[in-house]
């Protein structure tokens, strides 16, 4: 953490001062991305007037070599991938879609466990 805060409130009320432009506005959505973005988000909700909601990502990790990177999921159906790293290590994608696969059943997962019943939010921009 930046010594230029205490904590992540006080960077989240430090991030909304910056965002102020944006209060009250009925196309805003905070989204947070889990766990350590969370208790940003939440201030900048909170002074904003804006709902708040999170963003969960996975990594895919290369096959025998997991941390590393070749892409991301996200809510929503978001799949992005470095196709760099999946031409450079020649991943098939038969591996990509079992990597996917088993990221999807975690995102599931976790997004139970984080919302519950509660549908995710959706603005203009999203996915």
């Amino acid at each position: 953490m930046n010594a230029r805060f205490r904590d992540r409130r006080e960077a989240g009320r430090f991030l909304a001062e910056k965002l102020a432009a944006y209060a009250n506005l009925p196309d805003v959505i905070v989204l947070a991305l889990p766990r350590g973005g969370v208790p940003v988000a939440y201030e900048v909700a909170a002074a904003l007037h804006a709902p708040l909601d999170v963003f969960l990502v996975r990594k895919l990790g290369v096959p025998g070599h997991e941390e590393y990177a070749m892409g991301a999921i996200a809510s929503g159906g978001v799949r992005v991938l470095n196709e760099e790293v999946v031409q450079a290590l020649g991943i098939p994608q038969f591996r990509i879609e079992a990597a996917a696969a088993r990221e999807e059943q975690e995102l599931a997962r976790r997004e139970q466990a984080y919302r519950g019943d509660r549908h995710r939010r959706t603005c203009a921009a999203a996915p």
